[in-house]
């Protein structure tokens, strides 16, 4: 059994860092692998976004998806996904709130936007990579 507050945080922080970046992740490589990152790029275009968006989205997510699930930078990572996981909000807000719904409603994009404020906040915790120079940000990002 888990004793302390902070050796709780700590297990927290790692379970949401790594079902997060997962989720995440599998976002950004669906896009590369099944999609392809010019399917990307045009479904954005469909959609009335510009297609260099798509690329941008799909690196974005693989990187941040990488740095969630290894610890590093994960403030950044989290802050850095909010615009991107808005814009799926954004997407889906029309098609109701359930994701069952045609379309996928907003409910899992808006929980996917929670959940990168709430890691954002919670930082790596203590199950992370430690790199030396890059494993502890300054300022706003610490």
């Amino acid at each position: 059994m888990i004793n302390s507050a902070n050796a709780r945080a700590d297990l927290a922080a790692l379970i949401l860092r790594l079902s997060f970046g997962g989720v995440i992740l599998a976002h950004g490589l669906i896009k590369y692998f099944v999609f392809t990152p010019a399917g990307t790029a045009g479904f954005f275009e469909s959609i009335g976004f510009p297609g260099v968006l798509g690329y941008a989205v799909m690196f974005g997510e693989i990187a941040a998806g990488v740095a969630l699930i290894a610890g590093v930078l994960v403030r950044a990572a989290s802050i850095a996904l909010i615009p991107i996981l808005l814009g799926a909000w954004y997407v889906h807000a029309g098609a109701g709130f359930l994701f069952s719904n045609e379309g996928g409603g907003w409910e899992f994009p808006a929980l996917l936007v929670a959940l990168a404020v709430v890691q954002a906040l919670l930082g790596a915790g203590a199950y992370a990579l430690k790199i030396p120079g890059v494993s502890q940000p300054r300022g706003v990002l610490a």
